[in-house]
């Protein structure tokens, strides 16, 4: 058996069919989400479809290069890729285009290019590469301020590009890093800060800042036994609240409650911090750290939100949240959606015969929208079918990345399986109006040859990968 018929014997061909059928739904899709009467021709590249078809032609030759290169290849460069990626991301902040208010894209020619996708690639193969190192170890200081900054570089580049889903793909890095020991408790805090964050936009400063206080106050003395110290625990604040409210009496200030709140609190937490010590109640340090890291987030998502989001970001996210209501400006793009979804009912209207996106009423229908296509034009069982393959997609990644013998191919998979979780996520939950609008594209559906050719590049390369795992012990 020669070279080429032994990896043809180990590719992992379920992975390989669920690929290329979401690669065709994908494309059917676009050539109804756009269906032009004057350009019926699936193969016409004066349209989208016709040009998708050159992105899925190119795509099939990235595939035949990936398993023409050796597996070990992928782990002894990614430095080098990484680097490369980093200094073509500042490249594109200096000379890139805006396209929809991002300056994310390179021109070539007539070729448009988003690196923002495959910086994912490369910190995907650069945090396997690290973290698969002899005696790598999460709980290490220096490896997870490495590791940080591993996914952090990138994340600031792309987000100074304006672009705020692709830097959010991220963030799931986390799962992996979960995978490979990250302490849970940072998992839970990560939550909590998403809690506070929604909290923070729904109920306000003042009444969260009320909120946090009282809870914090409950909890010191429902978990402090003795009577007498749990009468001294209000003291400390209660002065300096006293002596702040005094202050505003004479002098006449005129401040929010959120600050007359969080001003005599730092003014007299050093006190609890002294009587924690004294009387070693060390639940005090927890409940004084949470207070202060709490009020001090929240009060920078409230300054964010108002001083840094740009106004659309801001209506998309009140409309999520449904502290406005806007179905003809920042809600329209969602409305029309849940609309078009809507009225696909249980089977659909039909290929082609889907009214509001064959009329246009869906904006970015071929791209960030591209679902609604699918609700429309083959209902529930054909969404809910959608949605399965790309579970079992995912359930097929994550089996190839536990059945590697080496550790950097094992954490490379989940990398990708987490890229992957979060675009269909959040692509599918945008379309129908459980996610904010942040222009994330659907693997293999959502037209576009970066995204296509990133997605492609990510899982193939694992499943050649995969290919070697016997051969590959690191």
């Amino acid at each position: 058996m020669n070279r080429n018929q032994g990896i043809l014997h180990q590719i992992d061909w379920i992975t390989v069919g669920l690929y290329f059928l979401l690669v065709i739904l994908g494309w059917l899709n676009i050539y109804a989400a756009v269906f032009n009467e004057d350009h019926r021709y699936i193969f016409d590249v004066s349209q989208r479809y016709g040009m998708q078809l050159i992105w899925i032609v190119a795509a099939l030759m990235l595939i035949v290069v990936i398993f023409s290169i050796d597996s070990r290849f992928f782990s002894a460069f990614p430095y080098p890729m990484y680097l490369l990626m980093i200094l073509t991301l500042i490249f594109v902040l200096i000379f890139g285009r805006v396209v929809n208010g991002s300056k994310s894209w390179i021109e070539i020619g007539m070729f448009r290019l988003q690196p923002a996708e495959f910086a994912k690639l490369a910190t995907a193969l650069t945090l396997a590469k690290f973290a698969s190192v002899y005696n790598f170890k999460l709980n290490q200081f220096r490896n997870l301020l490495i590791v940080s900054a591993i996914i952090g570089i990138p994340a600031v580049l792309i987000l100074l590009q304006n672009d705020t889903g692709s830097t959010l793909v991220f963030a799931t890095f986390s799962l992996v890093l979960y995978r490979e020991g990250l302490p849970g408790w940072i998992l839970v805090m990560g939550v909590v800060l998403i809690l506070l964050f929604v909290l923070a936009l729904l109920l306000g400063l003042n009444a969260l800042t009320v909120i946090i206080f009282v809870s914090a106050w409950v909890y010191l003395l429902a978990h402090t036994r003795n009577l007498k110290i749990s009468g001294w625990i209000l003291l400390p604040s209660g002065i300096a609240y006293l002596g702040m409210y005094l202050a505003i009496w004479f002098l006449n200030l005129k401040l929010s409650l959120a600050v007359q709140l969080v001003a005599p609190w730092f003014l007299s937490f050093p006190i609890y911090l002294v009587m924690a010590y004294k009387n070693n109640i060390k639940r005090i340090y927890g409940v004084v750290a949470a207070i202060t890291f709490s009020l001090m987030f929240i009060f920078s998502v409230d300054y964010v939100f108002h001083n840094i989001l740009i106004k659309h970001q801001r209506d998309r996210i009140n409309n999520l949240l449904g502290i406005e209501f806007d179905p003809l400006g920042a809600g329209y793009n969602v409305n029309q959606s849940m609309i078009a979804i809507g009225s696909g009912g249980a089977v659909g209207k039909g290929f082609l015969q889907g009214t509001q996106t064959k009329y246009n009423f869906v904006p970015e229908q071929s791209t960030d929208f591209i679902f609604c296509t699918v609700g429309e034009e083959w209902g529930f069982v054909g969404s809910a079918l959608v949605l399965l393959l790309f579970l079992g997609l995912l359930f097929r990644i994550i089996f190839l990345a536990e059945r590697q013998k080496s550790k950097f191919t094992r954490i490379y998979g989940y990398g990708v399986a987490a890229i992957f979780f979060f675009h269909i996520l959040v692509n599918v939950g945008m379309t129908i109006g459980l996610a904010p609008v942040i222009g994330i594209p659907l693997p293999f559906f959502s037209y576009g040859g970066s995204s296509l050719w990133a997605f492609t590049i990510l899982l193939f390369i694992l499943v050649r990968l995969d290919v070697s795992r016997d051969q590959q012990l690191n």
